[in-house]
């Protein structure tokens, strides 16, 4: 030892030692601070393509595989659209469909129960017309049950959480109805957006679709081309028609909540309300009544191992209206899908035996029941809205009101049932009407139905009084005026219009005859009239929306 003191790297020189590190590290990598987030190196950094692009990311300075030469290999990942989330379910849902077909004849009913109307008092029989029975249950049963056990293994639910709006599906002669529909819905104050499916390219029609809809808060989608997306190229399509729209368009829809309406459907009042009320909120799907008895056949309640029920127990569906929660029933709507694609061999007759309407109108709250899902059916009967068509009481039917499914609850809730006893209690207002004869296009038959015996014009909807006591204001004349509008405005842009003329001429002439008068066809509309006739408030459109700029 020479005396002198042995120094050892104190804590000042090793803080030195590190700052100079980092220092050169900054200094040969560099690094940016942007509102507080790290940006990679120029090199890492992710080129996202254009949205309309359907090519995948891409990273500077790689080739397309994602690798660089004597480089590791890089992966990187974009969050999939809907649309590919869409496309990339329904091939396994397609996979499924097809893998759990019947796997026997389809069912052999000589004649239909044609239309039994439905009683919630008297107990009768349920119907069973099906002969080949036996060669039918099991088959179909181990084909429904795999079919289930297969869809409950599917994780990934294809729409936009926490969204809600409109569905509804319309192409050809019912695009113009489906316009004065949506006009009147706005006119409620509404403003849900609203998605209206068209089944192929050929239905599409680029100025309704990118400039009358986009006005009024909806838009197309079209249905063939995500079904397209399902298949190879050498692959045959799935054809999808008529009654089978209806449950691809609500899987296919981005809401997670909706309101479904047939495009002769609108509401009399804003319908979001019903969205955050029960029995929506509790059960998560609503359906409406049809006129007629629940005709299913005892091998379908066979089939989907439900107890069958009473024929007191509900009415059939009337499938113009519904109210569904993916996020409480996305099984549901897998099951009424699969129905529905085999639906016009196997499960209609099954659900129906050929009554009338028979389609894809039971399909959901069957499936429902077939997963002992919860859901509520208005039990308020649906009433017939009639014109009148001579002075001696000869009506003729013109629509289906359906009634508001809050104020029915209510009175469920109450052990009121109005089905079984109408005098218990009031019957509720009337929350939507199906105007389905005629349908509002002025290309059909819209102006014929409503001349009387003697050929002068008539209102469509002014019987019974009793009903349209419960419509609370004029509902037909603002609708006169929505259709009147898209007639005028759209007459030389529909497709299903060219070379027709007149249309214009002809709705504004019946306004004028009928409708221009205020003392004429003086009508009450709300159960408390006051002793002098007073003008009713309507809802009012919240914008004009009838300049569309047509040239």
């Amino acid at each position: 030892m020479n005396g002198l003191p042995q120094h050892r790297p104190g804590r000042r020189a090793i803080v030195i030692i590190l700052a100079a590190v980092l220092l050169a590290n900054f200094y040969l990598f560099g690094w940016n601070r942007r509102n507080d987030l790290w940006t990679a190196p120029a090199h890492l950094q992710i080129s996202l393509p254009d949205s309309s692009s359907k090519e995948s990311p891409t990273i500077a300075g790689y080739n397309e595989t994602g690798s660089k030469p004597e480089e590791p290999e890089a992966h990187f990942s974009a969050p999939l659209s809907l649309e590919d989330r869409q496309a990339a379910f329904l091939r396994n849902l397609y996979t499924q469909i097809e893998e759990h077909a019947p796997p026997c004849p389809p069912p052999n009913i000589p004649g239909s129960v044609d239309g039994i109307g439905f009683d919630a008092v008297n107990a009768m029989p349920r119907p069973s017309l099906i002969i080949n029975t036996d060669e039918l249950q099991g088959p179909m049963q181990k084909a429904h049950d795999g079919f289930v056990a297969a869809i409950k293994t599917l994780r990934d639910r294809p729409y936009n959480n926490g969204t809600r709006g409109i569905i509804s599906s319309a192409g050809g002669e019912y695009m113009p109805t489906f316009m004065a529909s949506l006009r009147m819905l706005r006119r409620t104050g509404c403003k849900l957006p609203v998605e209206v499916f068209v089944t192929d390219w050929h239905e599409y029609e680029p100025y309704i679709c990118e400039v009358a809809l986009p006005a009024l808060g909806a838009k197309c989608k079209v249905l063939g081309e995500i079904l397209d997306l399902i298949h190879d190229r050498n692959d045959e399509a799935i054809k999808v028609e008529h009654f089978q729209i209806k449950s691809f368009a609500m899987l296919l829809s981005s809401f997670e909540s909706f309101l479904w309406m047939d495009a002769d459907c609108f509401p009399l009042h804003d319908p979001e309300i019903l969205l955050d009320s029960d029995p929506f909120s509790s059960r998560g799907l609503v359906a409406w009544p049809d006129f007629w008895a629940n005709t299913a056949s005892a091998l379908y309640f066979n089939i989907s191992r439900q107890p069958e029920l009473p024929m007191t127990a509900r009415q059939s569906t009337e499938s113009g209206i519904m109210l569904i929660s993916k996020r409480n029933h996305f099984l549901t709507l897998l099951l009424a899908t699969y129905y529905n694609y085999y639906g016009p061999d196997y499960y209609w007759p099954l659900l129906d035996q050929g009554s009338y309407g028979q389609g894809d109108k039971d399909t959901f709250v069957q499936a429902a029941g077939a997963l002992g899902a919860d859901v509520y059916t208005v039990s308020e009967p649906v009433v017939a809205v009639e014109r009148n068509y001579d002075d001696w009481g000869t009506n003729q039917f013109s629509a289906m009101a359906q009634a508001d499914p809050m104020l029915d609850y209510n009175l469920t809730s109450q052990s009121k049932w109005r089905v079984k006893n109408p005098s218990i209690a009031k019957a509720p207002r009337i929350f939507f009407l199906h105007a389905s004869n005629p349908k509002f296009n002025a290309a059909t038959d819209l102006l014929e139905k409503t001349q009387r015996y003697d050929g002068e014009p008539n209102r469509l909807w002014n019987r019974p009084e009793e009903v349209i006591r419960r419509f609370g204001y004029d509902v037909e004349k603002p609708y006169w005026k929505e259709a009147t509008t898209v007639t005028c405005t759209l007459e030389h842009v529909f497709s299903s219009w060219q070379n027709i003329t007149g249309l214009c001429e002809g709705m504004q002439h019946f306004w004028n005859e009928t409708l221009s008068d205020p003392n004429a066809n003086v009508l009450h509309f709300t159960d408390d009239e006051p002793a002098h006739d007073m003008p009713i408030e309507e809802p009012q459109p919240t914008d004009d929306s009838g300049d569309w700029g047509v040239p």
